[in-house]
């Protein structure tokens, strides 16, 4: 952050009674929370980014019509601790952006409802231009022709060259880069159907990503080349220890820094997972399937992946997850509470910490 503390940044979903964007202060040795503030904002604010130099959030405002904003962070000298909004919303001609990240200078929206993927371009002050730059269409007819697109999450790869579009109702992964300020597909590969992929977690090494699928309780081991933009299926594992009660719903998932460990959320268990890195993706080629197939029949052995525990995730429907310096925190959906666990650095097993409430809560970033 701009003043040597460190904060962190609750979104929630005001048209089911949260409060808006929730600052609160963290506290490094035990990873707690205390609210310093709240900011209304556009509505819906379910999905955070902050700028690498911690001056600037941005968040999607996720309805029909569909907006992101910029938010100046108080730094040293300013009074307060609420974020302040840059200008108006900028809509982003997508319905119900679920997901955004900032890349080659703009801030790209994964657009659920539409389908599609946005760039907005980032002013040299952090501010948003007035108009969306380019929107993406879906693909026609895309790799699974009766399934509508539901783009759900869009994030840079490690090199920063790529952005990589996740979708849950195609059951594929997009690859794109920006073509005069809008964003151009480079490439799409295709999951099992019926996976649902929904959220991807890169290695800290650049070569494996974790993609985690809702529509059935797994993790997709894939391989990264950032020299080619491919992303490569390898193995496709279990989240659960045994078949989920009901429809499971699968939310989140992090990678520690130092890339020994995986987390997991899976809202129908309320459960976190833990999962050992145990190999690297090229021990599992000579059994993975080919491009664009995430395995088969003994594949999962391969992984390079061990699941070692699940937990309780300290509330109810986690809906999101984020790893911060040791700790993990936790967006509790229904039970309205962000929930944080310190992390064994042998093990990897999260222990629970606290809470704050958070009505409502979505996600968690942390400056």
């Amino acid at each position: 952050m701009t003043d040597g503390g460190r904060r962190a940044f609750i979104g929630s979903f005001t048209t089911a009674g949260g409060p808006g964007i929730v600052t609160a202060a963290l506290t490094p040795d035990d990873g707690a929370l205390t609210v310093l503030s709240t900011v209304s904002g556009p509505p819906d604010p379910s999905c955070l980014a902050l700028s690498p130099d911690g001056r600037t959030l941005y968040t999607v405002s996720e309805t029909d019509e569909g907006a992101v904003a910029a938010f100046r962070v108080p730094g040293a000298g300013n009074a307060g601790h609420t974020p302040e909004q840059t200008g108006p919303a900028v809509p982003v001609h997508g319905d119900g952006p679920t997901h955004l990240c900032l890349f080659a200078g703009h801030v790209l929206t994964a657009n659920y409802g539409s389908g599609s993927v946005t760039a907005v371009p980032v002013r040299a002050d952090g501010s948003l231009a007035r108009s969306a730059s380019g929107v993406f269409p879906p693909t026609a007819p895309g790799p699974r022709p009766h399934r509508r697109p539901h783009a759900h999450q869009v994030q840079p790869d490690p090199s920063g060259r790529w952005a990589v579009g996740v979708d849950l109702g195609t059951d594929s992964v997009g690859v794109y880069a920006l073509a005069d300020g809008a964003p151009a597909r480079h490439r799409e590969v295709a999951l099992r159907p019926g996976s649902g992929p929904r959220h991807l977690a890169f290695h800290p090494d650049g070569t494996r990503a974790y993609l985690l699928n809702e529509r059935s309780p797994t993790l997709t081991v894939c391989r990264w080349d950032a020299a080619e933009g491919t992303l490569r299926p390898l193995a496709e594992i279990p989240v659960l220890p045994g078949a989920p009660s009901g429809d499971a719903y699968p939310s989140g998932v992090a990678v520690s820094p130092d890339g020994r460990f995986v987390w997991t959320a899976t809202r129908g268990e309320d459960v976190l997972s833990v999962f050992a890195v145990e190999q690297g993706p090229d021990h599992a080629d000579h059994s993975a399937a080919s491009e664009g197939t995430a395995g088969g029949e003994g594949v999962a052995g391969t992984a390079g992946l061990r699941l070692t525990a699940t937990v309780p995730c300290g509330g109810h429907w986690p809906r999101a997850l984020t790893e911060s310096h040791g700790f993990l925190y936790v967006a509790n959906e229904r039970s309205g509470d962000v929930t944080w666990f310190a992390v064994d650095p042998d093990t990897g097993m999260p222990r629970r910490r606290g809470s704050i409430p958070v009505t409502a809560a979505s996600c968690v970033v942390v400056g």
